[in-house]
């Protein structure tokens, strides 16, 4: 390989060069440019946005994904797809394992027993549980810790070579700035030295050649702060316009911030639904167990066959649909996602239950999947 030795010689010797005016500066030696305070000001917000994402970024994966070594390998296997340009695949979760592992203990212990057929109930849960976690996961990922990561990986990274980029600049500046007043300090020293016109015409010869030189030094350390002045000022403004950028990083972040709640709630809601079903099921077969092998009968069910429930409606109401919803059997309403429908309670029902109503097709609907309207 070939090296351009010249180059490389130049870049050492300005390194070191850099590197003794910042120290000097660090010991109070050499004056240093201040930077404009707005710019100060961006930069200050800018190191608190990197160093406050960063913490929210590592909490929310280690409330994501607990287990620190699951996490570890969770990331290597991220990286291997992204590198293979591969879809992740999805990842089973704990609680469908669980709920796999009870459906097959059921298998081995007879379904038609009361622990089998309890077994098959809550595994059944679990897997619905486990379901929910994982779109949650994939959701929160996707919406919120890929930006996130996007900001520190991709903007900021370009920040911190700019940054890095303008304390060059402002070091070259200072180190222009202290020759020029070196050389200054020469040509003004040299100038209150007697030139023995009269008595040393030789050594007049010489000084007036001298000074001459520090003149011609003073006009070359003058060019070369005005150049390193346009640079640093030039770099200043590249760098003010990507800190000010910040402020859109911060509204892209508020918008994540926002779908992470929302994602929240809808698998929170979808949890206590689940939990909700599965103490009403188990309560149902501890008190009607001896009534059939079949399974345990709906309470509701019996009380409206056929799915279709009592018209004696009290505080007939409007409600939004927040979130879609599976009817698990003819007494309940499917529901779809952002759709009106019309809800009443009847007596004697479940409080966590209203009774919904769209069109001519009627049935149970959970509260927690509604917004009511008026």
């Amino acid at each position: 390989m070939d090296f351009n030795v010249k180059k490389l010689a130049s870049d050492a010797g300005m390194f070191f060069t850099r590197a003794v005016q910042f120290t000097e500066e660090k010991l109070g030696q050499a004056e240093k440019t201040e930077l404009d305070p707005h710019l100060e000001n961006l930069l200050s917000k800018a190191d608190s946005t990197k160093n406050w994402t960063e913490k929210i970024m590592r909490q929310t994966e280690v409330l994501l994904q607990p287990n620190p070594i699951d996490h570890t390998g969770a990331r290597i296997e991220e990286f291997i797809y992204d590198k293979l340009d591969k879809k992740l695949p999805s990842r089973t979760t704990n609680a469908e394992l669980l709920g796999q592992h009870m459906l097959d203990a059921a298998k081995e212990f007879g379904a038609d027993t009361p622990y089998g057929s309890t077994l098959i109930t809550v595994g059944e849960y679990q897997r619905k549980l486990g379901g929910a976690e994982r779109e949650f996961l994939h959701t929160s990922a996707v919406t919120f810790l890929s930006p996130l990561r996007n900001f520190l990986e991709g903007d900021w990274r370009t920040i911190s070579k700019e940054r890095r980029l303008l304390e060059n600049r402002r070091l070259d500046l200072d180190i222009c700035k202290a020759r020029v007043k070196k050389a200054k300090q020469a040509e003004a020293k040299a100038a209150a030295t007697p030139d023995f016109q009269e008595t040393r015409p030789r050594n007049y010869v010489l000084s007036a050649s001298a000074s001459a030189l520090l003149s011609e030094e003073v006009d070359k350390a003058e060019h070369e702060l005005r150049v390193a002045q346009t640079e640093f000022d030039r770099q200043a403004e590249v760098t003010r316009l990507l800190l000010e950028g910040i402020s859109s990083t911060h509204l892209n972040h508020l918008r994540c911030l926002q779908d992470f709640a929302e994602a929240q709630a809808t698998y929170y809601a979808q949890c206590h639904h689940y939990m909700q079903d599965l103490q009403r099921e188990l309560n149902r077969c501890a008190n009607s167990a001896p009534q059939s092998a079949a399974g345990c009968p709906d309470p509701v069910s019996s009380a409206f066959p056929s799915g279709r429930l009592s018209p004696g409606a009290s505080g007939s109401r409007k409600a939004k649909v927040l979130y879609d919803y599976d009817a698990h059997d003819a007494s309940e309403l499917s529901l779809l996602a952002d759709e009106v429908i019309t809800v009443y309670t009847v007596p004697g029902m479940d409080p966590d239950w209203l009774v919904g109503e769209r069109g001519n097709e009627k049935g149970k609907v959970p509260v927690t999947y509604l917004e009511l309207l008026s």
